[in-house]
């Protein structure tokens, strides 16, 4: 069946494109839908098979249609009224779609109420297009399981070399989405660089925001500690705008009070073309084995501080962050993911087969042909602990990571050489990060011989994600180094 699309549409087109599109008539939100959704079936579900999406909203249509109406009587809501999001199987909706974190196990739940951010979401007039595919329970089941696998999608490929290049994870379906234009936009969750990664490997925008600026209500959790959503997108302006709808205190999630005065409705306000100029930059070089040989590029990344060079940072090499090569104690991870894992499963209606970690795991078991492709040791292992948050290894991790990632790590360096942000190859600084709970932003830096994207990371200290999204939109806007994949 041909369908011929509005000749407008097309890659590439950000969030201030459409608006200014929509505005002058020149394309509706439905239309803008549909092309997503054709996209989708030809591209994601045949084609390549990319197996970015797990579910589509079925009223997506009719939203687009009642905001193009919506529209016309009483005007746009704002820079995201009739725009389509993806969100990460992790991200409850309350509506038709379910929200499964990839597993079979949660394959027929559906939430009874809409998490924080797709209360945002909905308010700022954007449409919830669909569900994305991920790693499985963001990377909790096993060793062996592949980024981009989950038990009820199967594997998410790589848009610029499906099935050749890493896609990345946990995040990796909403990557995938943004960078192949099935979506304006997305929403991924990261633990650990479950946001940075997946946009490093697929050239696209990725803001791993403070751990409080964004509700976790209403997402399934893996810690407490440094579980936190965030925006993707193909450019650093609509990542900005998005991370303004996310950002938002909620009064029944204790992480976001310290963030009340200190988050921006609109981040945007701080797109700088000249951002780098006097900025203070410290580069963090590559003397780790934490990235593969496929995922550093010395060459690039060189020519990324040359950027910055050029654009008038004054950037500092080799700078010291004490506790960056420490061998980090992982209790928060092990512990925090029981308690809360086994929390979530205990509050889900009496129709869904599993309500702990022990149950999930036997579930697995007995369906052990569509659950089990690659196992489920981390489960196991961490079904063994107590479900109880006192014992002195926990404790002491979590009083461990917080020291030496912030006044021994993140932190230390920014006062030692006075920086406005540290620069990292890839999402090599996402574990300091993570465990201090403090922002970043990964953003296209090229491309490697045989084509495989390459990106760098700013990272700062808490609440200075305007510095970074300055910094980031200036280098974005001096390279342009984003092209669209091939399909």
């Amino acid at each position: 069946m041909a369908i011929n699309f509005n000749e407008f549409l097309r890659e590439e087109l950000s969030v201030s494109d459409l608006q200014r599109a929509m505005e002058n008539g020149e394309i509706t939100s439905k239309e803008l839908v549909m092309y997503y959704l054709h996209r989708i079936a030809s591209y994601d579900q045949a084609g390549p098979r990319l197996n970015s999406i797990l579910e589509i909203n079925p009223d997506a249509i009719f939203i687009a249609e009642g905001l193009d109406q919506e529209r016309k009587t009483k005007g746009s809501r704002g820079p995201l009224h009739g725009i389509p999001v993806l969100l990460k199987d992790n991200i409850e909706t309350g509506d038709s779609m379910h929200t499964s974190a990839g597993s079979i196990a949660l394959e027929n739940h559906i939430a009874s109420r809409d998490a924080f951010l797709v209360e945002k979401l909905r308010q700022a007039g954007a449409i919830i297009l669909g569900k994305t595919n991920m790693t499985e329970f963001s990377n909790a089941v096993s060793t062996e399981m592949w980024a981009g696998y989950s038990s009820r999608g199967g594997q998410v490929l790589n848009p610029y070399g499906p099935g050749e290049f890493f896609v990345g994870g946990s995040s990796s379906g909403s990557a995938v989405a943004a960078a192949a234009n099935f979506t304006v936009v997305s929403v991924g969750t990261e633990t650990d660089a479950s946001i940075l990664s997946p946009s490093i490997q697929n050239s696209v925008v990725g803001i791993k925001p403070t751990v409080g600026l964004i509700s976790r209500r209403g997402i399934i959790p893996f810690t407490y500690s440094q579980d936190t959503a965030g925006p993707i997108a193909r450019n650093v302006a609509d990542a900005a705008l998005l991370l303004g709808v996310l950002a938002g205190v909620d009064q029944k999630d204790p992480a976001t009070y310290k963030s009340e005065g200190r988050l921006e409705k609109d981040y945007s306000i701080f797109l700088d073309e000249k951002g780098l100029a006097g900025a203070n930059i410290g580069v963090f070089n590559y003397t780790s084995s934490i990235l593969s040989d496929e995922e550093y590029d010395e060459e690039l990344y060189k020519e990324s501080v040359e950027t910055l060079r050029n654009q008038g940072a004054n950037v500092i090499e080799d700078i010291e962050i004490p506790s960056f090569n420490r061998e980090w104690n992982w209790g928060v991870n092990l512990h925090e993911l029981k308690h809360s894992l086994d929390n979530y499963l205990s509050q889900l209606p009496s129709n869904v087969p599993v309500h702990s970690l022990s149950e999930l795991i036997q579930f697995n078991r007995d369906n052990k042909d569509r659950a089990l492709k690659y196992g489920q040791n981390k489960f196991e292992e961490r079904d063994l602990l107590p479900n109880t948050l006192r014992s002195p290894d926990y404790l002491n991790a979590k009083l461990e990571d917080s020291y030496f990632s912030q006044e021994e790590g993140i932190d230390f360096a920014l006062k030692k050489y006075d920086l406005d942000a540290i620069l990292f190859p890839s999402y090599l600084g996402s574990t300091i990060c993570a465990k201090a709970g403090y922002p970043s932003i990964a953003v296209p830096a090229g491309y490697m011989k045989n084509g495989r994207p390459f990106g760098i990371t700013f990272a700062g200290t808490a609440y200075s994600e305007g510095i970074l999204i300055r910094l980031a939109y200036a280098f974005e806007q001096a390279t342009k180094h984003r092209n669209s994949p091939r399909l």
